[in-house]
């Protein structure tokens, strides 16, 4: 399915992912890991932390492409964040590692009901980040303001199907 987007549009939309992914990760679950805290306890909270290292990463991408000369390095340097980050992701959901090890967990069970599905989605995630990657590897600004919003397109298509609201 195709839509028109204004390349303002795209931007602010893939923004507001990232800024949405950077506060989550900021606001919620300031609880601390358990002293005697199981693998999957562990799998939890390290996931955790590389969904905010992604968010940042996204967000300084994002707060970088606003400006009106934006810094080629820092563009390329956050890219390569969330290449990286993107495609460790399938890894940070072992079995066992969603509400059942921490209660402020937002993995929903469908990641592992429907691992196939999960799968297809993280896929997604790591062949735009890839793009986005090169795009910024080569200097390529205006690729990369268009290749954000399929980034922030691709993690809302995850997060629409696995990632339940946050907790209070």
């Amino acid at each position: 399915m195709a839509s028109v987007m204004s390349k303002g549009g795209a931007l602010a939309l893939a923004m507001g992912i990232g800024v949405a992914v950077a506060a989550g990760g900021a606001l919620a679950h300031d609880d601390k890991m358990p002293a005697n805290a199981s693998p999957a306890t562990k799998a939890a909270y390290a996931r955790h932390d590389n969904f905010r290292k992604l968010g940042a990463a996204f967000k300084g991408l994002n707060d970088e492409l606003k400006k009106g000369s934006p810094d080629k390095a820092v563009v390329a340097t956050n890219a390569k964040s969330i290449s990286t980050l993107a495609g460790q992701l399938p890894t940070w959901f072992p079995r066992g590692s969603g509400v059942e090890a921490r209660p402020m967990s937002e993995a929903k069970a469908e990641i592992w009901r429907d691992a196939a599905g999960f799968s297809t989605a993280s896929s997604a995630l790591q062949t735009q980040a890839t793009k986005l990657n090169q795009l910024a590897a080569a200097g390529d600004i205006e690729g990369v303001k268009g290749q954000v919003r399929n980034v922030g397109m691709a993690c809302k298509g995850c997060h629409d199907k696995y990632r339940q609201e946050k907790k209070d």
